[in-house]
């Protein structure tokens, strides 16, 4: 399992320029809390939060130099098995409309969007992205 100073690294990679990476103290914070659930490899990460039954993915990040060759997806699968594991039956999380490679793994294992938040996301750069709020049942068919 990776350690709180390392995902804070990853994060800060993963996200560079595009919104404010999460702190180390942040990171240290989420993994006290008793329904935050963390699954790692040695390139990527994922934390999600379960209550009841629902669970939200809080963020997911793969190293830069480490895109594109599957673990962003391992951990999702992964993160999902837990929440199941745990009673979960549905998964919620938050995307930036202009996170193509986001989007597309999402899309990709089952996500589908029931919401929008109009500018949520504040650029480092200036001007804002819409939050797409996706949804899977954990549940089988």
């Amino acid at each position: 399992m990776m350690t709180p100073e390392q995902m804070a690294d990853i994060h800060a990679k993963a996200f560079h320029g595009q919104t404010s990476a999460w702190s180390l103290r942040e990171f240290e914070d989420l993994l006290k809390e008793p329904h935050v659930l963390a699954v790692s490899d040695a390139q990527a990460f994922a934390l999600g939060r379960l209550v009841a039954d629902e669970a939200e993915i809080l963020t997911l990040a793969t190293h830069p130099d480490h895109r594109r060759q599957g673990f962003a997806k391992s951990v999702l699968i992964l993160l999902e098995q837990v929440v199941m594991g745990r009673g979960g039956a549905v998964m919620f999380l938050e995307v930036a409309s202009d996170n193509e490679a986001a989007l597309r793994l999402y899309e990709s294992t089952g996500y589908a969007q029931s919401g929008r938040r109009n500018r949520y996301y504040k650029r480092v750069s200036g001007g804002a992205a819409d939050a797409l709020i996706l949804r899977k049942s954990l549940l089988p068919e």
